[in-house]
């Protein structure tokens, strides 16, 4: 008689499967989370330090990456502030909004002129100007990168809108259409900008829009049939 207990039947224990994802690249979700992170921490340290006391080491050290990470993804410590400059301008404007609008002129004027005042006039942006004009001189890069994603953006915007053939249809025909964006910037902010810049107001919200339609009716005046 077979003694043998053994069942040859009875399944073998399941192999311990590898953990291909631990030792795995970071998901996109987390390489995006990351360098959202890095581009927060940038704003921070620049608002905080200036531009050029602001280090690359210091930028890694902070955002917890390697400095070679901001050379691959942003090319250097520019590259870096550029980003800053377009995510803080992507919470108030798509670039795609004016090109194709297709609401009154005066309404999407007005909007503008709203959310421009918005972004220059918020606390962040405020203490960003006021880094620029104290860290610019001497500094070419710090400059052209912050016209390049602030100012240059802005009047690009303007520029295509107004040179759409239904609104250049409603412009006065000797209006030369190229001085427009900033002829418009001009009204939007006057001199109220120059002295949030230096010396900051107590106007409440509905103070500063009351002035901005008077500044836009100025606009309207000067540029509409």
């Amino acid at each position: 008689m077979n003694t043998d207990s053994t069942d040859s039947s009875t399944p073998s224990a399941p192999s311990t499967p590898s953990c291909q994802k631990c030792a795995g690249r970071p998901r996109s979700s987390e390489r995006e989370a990351r360098l959202h992170d890095l581009i927060h921490t940038a704003g921070r340290l620049f608002l905080k330090h200036g531009y050029r006391q602001v280090s690359l080491e210091m930028l890694a050290r902070e955002a917890h990456v390697a400095v070679r990470t901001i050379y691959v993804k942003f090319g250097g410590k520019a590259g870096l502030l550029n980003a800053v400059l377009v995510a803080n301008r992507e919470r108030f404007f798509n670039t795609d909004d004016m090109d194709a609008d297709q609401r009154p002129l005066k309404q999407i004027i007005s909007d503008f002129g709203a959310q421009f005042l918005d972004l220059v006039m918020a606390p962040e942006a405020l203490s960003m100007a006021r880094m620029v004009i104290a860290d610019a001189p001497g500094n070419i890069e710090l400059a052209q990168t912050f016209y390049e994603a602030g100012p240059k953006q802005t009047r690009d915007m303007l520029a295509r809108f107004f040179a759409r053939p239904d609104i250049r249809a409603q412009l006065r025909a000797d209006v030369d259409v190229t001085l427009l964006p900033v002829h418009l910037l001009n009204c939007v902010i006057g001199d109220f900008y120059t002295r949030m810049l230096f010396v900051p107001g107590g106007e409440t919200r509905e103070q500063e829009l009351g002035a901005l339609e008077k500044r836009l009716d100025l606009f309207y005046r000067s540029a509409l049939r």
